[in-house]
């Protein structure tokens, strides 16, 4: 199955579909989520496959402005997905903390959330720590390894009997 880029260009109302790779073909559609099955459609004609066997990566052209607003976008994403993970990691740590000497019940009106919540986190921060010890012994594991190969490869080679290797 071959995959096909597809570059997608404003027309009025509706997207100008081009693939460069197969010269002459040429689509349209009203909306972007339409795009897909058309252009499929139109490659697999002038390409003498079924639609089903055809893949297609459809690129939006854009204006440097919208390149812009998307990469914002994706900025902010990127760093609601940072906070994200520094919340429930924040949480892992306070349920953890609060349940050692409160009920499960206790901590979740505390932190605002659930008691089934609270035993969520709590398990989470466990097999967190868990992977955290084991990736720990991997690291030490790899590292011997690598230390090893380098004293291999760094150990000079042995001559074979009767020869002797001198220095060039």
């Amino acid at each position: 199955m071959r995959t096909y880029e597809v570059t997608a260009r404003r027309s009025g109302d509706w997207w100008a579909l081009e693939v460069p790779e197969l010269p002459g073909v040429f689509s349209q559609a009203k909306r972007l989520d339409q795009a897909d099955e058309v252009v499929r459609e139109a490659i697999a004609a002038m390409t003498d496959v079924e639609p089903e066997d055809v893949r297609v990566r459809v690129a939006p052209v854009l204006s440097a402005e919208e390149r812009e607003a998307l990469a914002r976008v994706r900025e902010a994403r990127a760093e609601s997905e940072r906070a994200a993970a520094k919340e429930r990691e924040a949480m892992q740590s306070a349920a953890a903390m609060l349940a050692e000497g409160l009920s499960q019940r206790d901590t979740g009106r505390i932190l605002g959330v659930s008691f089934q919540r609270v035993s969520q986190l709590i398990k989470e921060r466990s097999k967190g720590e868990a992977l955290k010890a084991e990736g720990a012994k991997t690291n030490r594991g790899s590292r011997r390894a690598e230390s090893d190969r380098a004293e291999e490869t760094a150990a000079p080679e042995s001559a074979p009997r009767g020869e002797t290797r001198s220095a060039a």
